[in-house]
């Protein structure tokens, strides 16, 4: 064994670094300049109910999320509401997922692969976005390593029965966080083709999975009645491709650069029998027999579920970044690997030179997603301006209704302010936004008003109004006000409307 792979053995384990290195990614700029966006507000509206007030909510909308739902409830009981609290779990699950890469990389490559791998891990783009991130796609991430972790020590001849067990209770969670995570059950089929497994393992699998699927199908049927709210997903179209398409060709490379190592310096794979069946042949179970289906089939899956149903977004296929960060270490330590023999002292300077490399090439992309104008809007951002801008007898109106998450995460900012299109409290009608009256009720309303402070998007982001609602609202505005005050701010805008003249205009007279 090389001085370098000794030392990185002699020192901490390999995946205490890269757990290590992703946590302190995560903690750089965590609160993002105290911003949160409208999809975290979504979590922080929910997590700050009662969890009867939660069970109600789930029957109607975000069914899909209630795991995740209940979990911020916990945590933000134990530990108080704040960004802190909202973004940690992901930062520790992305650490933990970082983890399973490093020991799978050690496992099958070699040092280099380990380090390489579980310290990309944090660096890829969207990994970045997800790390601090009050959402549950990192957490999902967090168990498909574990998962995969427990599928090779299975294949490899290292695990137990009750392995099986924790695998498919792993599955099953990942599933109850986002069911769409279940791609990942063809991706590990594909490495048990490609690693021969016996018969054996092959009927210890089916159970495992068929028994996390049969546990997910009740929320998957119960979500379907909710498919409204994934209405806004584009229908696939060839430019959406392109990320796939790179990504596939960069795990490609990566998996024609993993080649099993002869080198007897270098520490292989377990030579025991990958299902406890037959002696294992070298070369079968590798990166590329775990990494590039783990990376493809997640991918490919969600292309054609979307070509029936649009759901192409990323972030639900975010735990086939662990398949690229694999690969890319496997690329890693192969080229440390090539280089020792020609170059004197190589494996102690090309490896970390190549993840420097990495870190400075990535450091940009690093320092856009820690900023407030790296996601479409901050629901915190426009609370100054709404304080400044209300005064006595002043009205406020969202358009569209989802834009109420501001005055729910920051109700101290609307105090005084009348919400007069809302009829029912987003809590008592178990809703994310609440309900507002019928567009007539709300035409008469504005009309009685002398002062609207119109809380919306601005307009690089903003959409047509989509409702008969909101096209009222935008009508009386335009016709019977005139604009005092406008104020734009990270994808938000706060619009103060005064009445024009004194008299009232007939409540038939607008239409």
């Amino acid at each position: 064994m090389t001085s370098r792979a000794a030392v990185l053995r002699r020192g901490l384990p390999i995946w205490t670094v890269a757990a290590l290195w992703t946590l302190a990614l995560g903690l750089w700029g965590l609160s993002r300049q105290h911003s949160v966006w409208r999809d975290e507000a979504a979590t922080w509206l929910v997590a700050v109910r009662p969890a009867g007030e939660i069970r109600h909510l789930l029957t109607h909308v975000d069914a899909v999320h209630g795991l995740y739902y209940l979990l911020m409830h916990g945590l933000f009981g134990w530990f108080g509401p704040s960004i802190t609290t909202l973004r940690l779990p992901s930062v520790l699950a992305t650490a933990v997922a970082a983890a399973c890469v490093a020991v799978i990389g050690r496992r099958l490559a070699g040092p280099w692969a380990a380090l390489g791998g579980g310290m990309v891990f944090g660096l890829l783009p969207a990994v970045q976005f997800h790390l601090q991130e009050g959402r549950p796609y990192a957490l999902v991430a967090a168990g498909a390593g574990i998962s995969t972790l427990l599928l090779v020590n299975l294949l490899q001849g290292r695990g137990r029965g009750t392995y099986w067990v924790a695998y498919g209770g792993t599955v099953l969670v990942c599933a109850l966080l986002n069911w769409l995570s279940l791609l990942i059950l063809p991706a590990h089929l594909v490495t048990l083709v490609r690693t021969r497994a016996g018969r054996g393992t092959w009927v210890r699998w089916a159970a495992a999975s068929a028994a996390a699927a049969a546990g997910a199908l009740p929320l998957i049927l119960f979500s379907r009645s909710q498919s409204g709210q994934v209405a806004w997903i584009p229908p696939l179209t060839w430019h959406m491709l392109i990320g796939p398409a790179v990504l596939l060709t960069i795990g490609g490379l990566g998996a024609l650069l993993d080649r099993p190592r002869k080198d007897p310096q270098w520490e292989g794979p377990s030579q025991e029998s990958p299902s406890q069946e037959g002696p294992h042949r070298e070369g079968r179970l590798s990166v590329a027999a775990v990494g590039l289906p783990l990376l493809a089939v997640p991918q490919l899956g969600l292309i054609g579920l979307s070509l029936v149903k649009p759901l192409f977004l990323d972030r639900y296929v975010l735990f086939s970044m662990l398949g690229l960060a694999l690969l890319i270490g496997a690329g890693l330590e192969t080229a440390v690997r090539a280089a020792s023999p020609r170059i004197p002292g190589a494996a102690r300077w090309l490896g970390p030179a190549l993840i420097a490399v990495s870190v400075v090439a990535l450091l940009p992309q690093a320092l856009a997603t820690r900023s407030p104008g790296s996601r479409v809007d901050d629901v915190l951002a426009m609370t100054a301006d709404v304080r400044r801008l209300k005064g006595p007898g002043t009205a406020v109106l969202f358009v569209p209704a989802e834009r109420r998450d501001t005055k729910l995460v920051s109700p101290d900012a609307f105090t005084g302010l009348r919400d007069i299109a809302l009829t029912r409290s987003p809590q008592e009608s178990g809703t994310l936004k609440g309900v507002e009256a019928d567009p007539a009720r709300i035409r008469g309303a504005m009309l009685a008003q002398r002062r609207i402070l119109l809380v919306t998007d601005s307009p690089d982001v903003a959409r047509p109004p989509a409702g008969r609602r909101d096209r009222v609202k935008a009508a009386v505005l335009k016709k019977y006000f005139t604009v005092v005050a406008d104020e734009r701010v990270r994808g938000r805008r706060v619009t103060l409307y005064e009445r024009l003249g004194a008299a009232r205009p007939s409540p038939g007279s607008a239409r």
